[in-house]
């Protein structure tokens, strides 16, 4: 008789690989409403109602995640996974797949604390699986109150929890203290400096006034990169090349509205010499939707002497697999992977950062 599997296991699995294929955010909420309804059931229960097939009568159990179910408990890997499976992921060069092993954590992610879809612990617990060492927690600064920003308050409750978090992960991964802050109109950063001093990582970036004139732009951006508390520019041009990717079902997901955008003027030579002066890494933004800078940037920026950061900017678990994209776009444009902050150890990522408030 086969041994049963892990029918909740399995269900986040899927959800998993879909959000990381960038499938529609329904099919991605089916799976996990299903686990999340599984998981306080009595195992004799489950058996039963699969026995008896009343599975579905349960809340958030449709009939495609009930038969996934049951064929985990005869054992069997599901269906539905096994395809996924087959037909996961994209073949990527030597040198991408070089830089994508030597990269040990992400600096830009997000949880349901801010528009992410996920609790922190089940981020950290995906960014363990991926074999990252440490996952950089970076919601929303208060500005941006679409995305459920923080404020201070929410901000040092959060460090407390994260604290608490970090206690229960498993030995050899952490989660880093982190904010993605707006760069307001003027060039400033939308948290206290306090609070931004306390934070392992700061990402600043830009999500307003995205259509300002050249001058402007550059003076924001240039204010912005000689702060001593901002690390890293975050998708540096705004720019959109495909519609809102699947899989964040937070209070931040719009839905699946088709658009593009346009990249920001600026200058931006000025700007990466800057980045260059100030050691502050310049972003590759791994989101498919983003792919920001695009390439002919990566290389201006190169030339520039800048670090990079290869970042998902994931709001979901599934998301932080999608690390592989701007690798491969990071390895056309000729960055060595000495130039990318984050295959460094959490503590010289930590070091670093310290050295530059």
């Amino acid at each position: 008789m086969a041994r049963a599997r892990d029918p909740i296991a399995d269900l986040r699995r899927i959800a998993f690989l879909l959000e990381r294929a960038n499938e529609a955010t329904y099919r991605v909420r089916a799976f996990r409403s299903a686990a999340k309804a599984l998981a306080g059931l009595p195992a004799a229960e489950l058996t039963e109602r699969v026995g008896n097939g009343t599975l579905t009568e349960l809340a958030g159990v449709g009939d495609v995640t009930a038969r996934c179910v049951a064929e985990s408990l005869a054992g069997e890997e599901p269906v539905y996974l096994r395809r996924l499976v087959a037909t996961e992921g994209s073949d990527l060069d030597a040198e991408a797949t070089a830089l994508r092993a030597a990269l040990r954590g992400d600096c830009h992610t997000h949880s349901d604390w801010s528009d992410g879809g996920s609790p922190i612990e089940e981020m950290a617990l995906a960014a363990v699986e991926l074999g990252h060492e440490y996952l950089v927690l970076t919601d929303h600064s208060p500005r941006l109150t679409v995305a459920r920003g923080l404020t201070a308050e929410r901000l040092r409750r959060q460090l407390d929890h994260v604290a608490q978090v970090n206690a229960a992960l498993p030995e050899g991964f952490r989660i880093l203290t982190g904010i993605e802050v707006d760069i307001l109109a003027d060039g400033s950063l939308d948290q206290d400096d306090d609070l931004l001093a306390r934070l392992d990582v700061v990402v600043g970036s830009v999500h307003s006034g995205l259509k300002d004139e050249r001058s402007k732009m550059t003076r924001r951006m240039l204010k912005a990169v000689a702060n001593p508390h901002l690390d890293i520019l975050g998708h540096v041009t705004g720019r959109m090349v495909s519609s809102r990717p699947a899989g964040v079902t937070g209070p931040g997901d719009r839905g699946h509205r088709a658009r593009t955008r346009a990249e920001s003027d600026f200058d931006a030579e000025a700007v990466f010499a800057a980045c260059a002066e100030h050691d502050t890494a310049v972003e590759i933004n791994s989101r498919p939707e983003r792919q920001d800078p695009p390439k002919r940037l990566i290389r201006r920026a190169l030339e520039a002497g800048c670090r990079f950061a290869i970042n998902t900017d994931a709001h979901a678990p599934g998301q932080l697999d999608w690390q592989r994209f701007g690798c491969e776009r990071a390895a056309l444009c000729g960055v060595p992977a000495d130039r990318v902050i984050n295959t460094w150890s959490a503590e010289q990522l930590v070091a670093w950062t310290h050295t530059r408030t």
